[in-house]
């Protein structure tokens, strides 16, 4: 077959398979075969799939099992559960709860959500038995590290598609898998978009440990464009305001040379330069007046030379603002400052990387007022979540994507980050005129000894329900949260996932008839047509399966 005869998709993936042959990534042999495989095809979706078997190590050389996807017969789709939904009042955020398989729930998402969710937060399943008791032992951990990978890969994928151009992703992870995971998410984001990796203080370290107490894991965080990513920040306190000048403003000070990187005389030679001092009238000039002023340089130490902040021009426009002061300090040396007043001062620093003040105690204990004791084990706590929340964006309307919800924490924190933000002082007024987050959680509903309708029935919906409306699915009002809380409100709507063969025609049976537009924020369509037009333009990609 010609060159000219193969489809652009075709064509393109050749050109890149020659490309990673010269970018030596991919052996010539190998990438012969891969070209006469995409050539055989028999449609695009196929030679995508096998284009994959040589681009999926290109940035990190990191080696695991790719899981493909193919094609099948069957559509994959949202089907709204109407018992476990409810709303309590319209004019308050609709959040959104999905049942099943999460690489489903993510292809059915993105024909609505592509581009559009502005925060994902993730706790994939990394620990001991979470992949069941049939899978290999590695590190002593009951997933191997490539189900893990292969797992993640493709919902990270589609996850990427997901996010705004300005969004960011933070992954939770233990001290095991954590340099694994940061490769994929290196492989699937771009090591350029990586922002960092916070490491928080958890509980654990058993005392009768023979090498090492381990009370640490970590959050991986990544941005989906950095250029375009803006991170939240924290409100600074004013109690370091502590001095008034004559006009009465507050202020602090802070030493005047420069401190931290590229702080030392060599660094920037030109601002190596002395200040003088007078003693008898306090007084600063860039000149020597007298002979008894002090000679003042900006020094690291008593032998290393700094450098100021200022050039003389600037530093000439400080000292007439009044807002350079020199103290002299027990050994009798002159100590120059520059005053940073209150009004001037930035009330916002960005959040610090080391998360030590949060105790993973609290997931358990609050969902145990919520649900119950012993049904769903390890839940994050939501003051974790509400802190990556602050840190994620300084909006407070963004959409919020967890496709590992497990019990719900990350919905729970949506809820109480938004309550707080509330600017009316009574915590049991009506309105609500705080932060307007919405989330969407995806979880399987698999069944546990403890969950034996399966954990989106038995813990995650019911969580929502009972915290956002204040009573069960059977209207009582026996679990303890609420005797202490007044209920979020606001509105679920929770799907599952169903499936529909691409040529089943039955009457009230075809995919034209049982997918409901509406789901997917769409007006219901006028014709029979456009409703075929659209099923056919939009659910390709929700007909995927992987090879798992």
């Amino acid at each position: 077959m010609q060159t000219s005869e193969l489809s652009k998709v075709k064509q393109d993936l050749i050109a890149e398979i020659k490309q990673r042959v010269d970018d030596h990534v991919l052996e010539p042999s190998n990438a012969e075969l891969l070209t006469k495989l995409i050539t055989q095809a028999d449609n695009d979706n196929e030679a995508i799939s096998i284009a994959a078997l040589g681009t999926t190590y290109k940035r990190t050389g990191l080696h695991f099992d790719k899981r493909l996807e193919r094609l099948t017969h069957d559509i994959c789709y949202f089907r709204k559960n109407e018992k476990l939904s409810f709303h309590t009042d319209d004019s308050k955020p609709t959040h959104k709860l999905i049942i099943g398989d999460n690489y489903d729930a993510l292809q059915n998402l993105l024909i609505q959500y592509k581009g559009a969710i502005d925060v994902i937060y993730i706790d994939p399943p990394y620990g001991k038995d979470s992949m069941g008791e049939f899978a290999q032992t590695n590190y002593q951990n009951a997933i191997t590290r490539d189900n893990l990978l292969s797992m993640l890969y493709p919902r990270l994928e589609l996850a990427k598609q997901l996010l705004s151009d300005s969004g960011v992703i933070f992954c939770s992870i233990d001290d095991k898998n954590q340099a694994y995971v940061k490769c994929l998410f290196d492989e699937v984001f771009g090591e350029r978009n990586y922002l960092t990796t916070l490491p928080r203080k958890g509980s654990g370290g058993r005392q009768d440990s023979k090498q090492y107490a381990v009370v640490h894991e970590y959050v991986v965080v990544y941005s989906s464009n950095i250029i375009d990513y803006e991170a939240g920040r924290m409100t600074k306190d004013n109690e370091g305001f502590k001095f008034v000048d004559k006009k009465g403003r507050k202020y602090k000070t802070q030493l005047l040379r420069k401190w931290g990187d590229n702080s030392r005389r060599q660094d920037r030679p030109n601002l190596y330069y002395p200040i003088f001092y007078s003693p008898l009238s306090a007084s600063l000039t860039l000149d020597r007046i007298e002979q008894a002023d002090v000679e003042i340089y900006p020094m690291l130490d008593a032998t290393k030379e700094g450098r100021w902040r200022f050039g003389k021009t600037t530093m000439q426009r400080a000292i007439n603002d009044g807002i350079v002061e020199v103290q002299k300090n027990k050994k009798g040396e002159y100590i120059p400052y520059e005053r940073i007043y209150e009004d001037q001062a930035s009330d916002t620093k960005p959040f610090s990387t080391w998360i030590d003040d949060i105790d993973n105690s609290t997931g358990s204990t609050l969902l145990k007022e919520v649900i119950g004791d012993g049904v769903f084990d390890y839940p994050k706590p939501v003051d974790l979540i509400t802190r990556l929340l602050k840190m994620a964006s300084p909006k407070k309307d963004i959409v919020v994507l967890d496709f590992f919800a497990g019990s719900g924490t990350t919905g729970h924190a949506v809820l109480d980050l938004n309550r707080s933000e509330e600017k009316e002082g009574d915590l049991f007024a009506d309105t609500n005129n705080g932060g307007n987050r919405t989330f969407i959680l995806c979880q399987m509903n698999e069944k546990t000894d403890t969950t034996p309708n399966g954990i989106a029935y038995d813990v995650t919906a019911k969580r929502l329900k009972r915290i956002m409306t204040g009573e069960c699915y059977d209207v009582t009002k026996d679990f303890e949260w609420i005797h202490k809380n007044k209920p979020y409100g606001g509105n679920l709507d929770v799907y599952e996932i169903d499936r529909v063969a691409d040529f089943e025609y039955s009457e009230g049976k075809s995919p034209f008839e049982v997918i409901d537009e509406t789901l997917y924020g769409q007006q219901r369509f006028a014709t029979l047509q456009e409703k075929i037009n659209w099923v056919c333009t939009h659910f390709d990609n929700a007909r995927k399966q992987l090879d798992e």
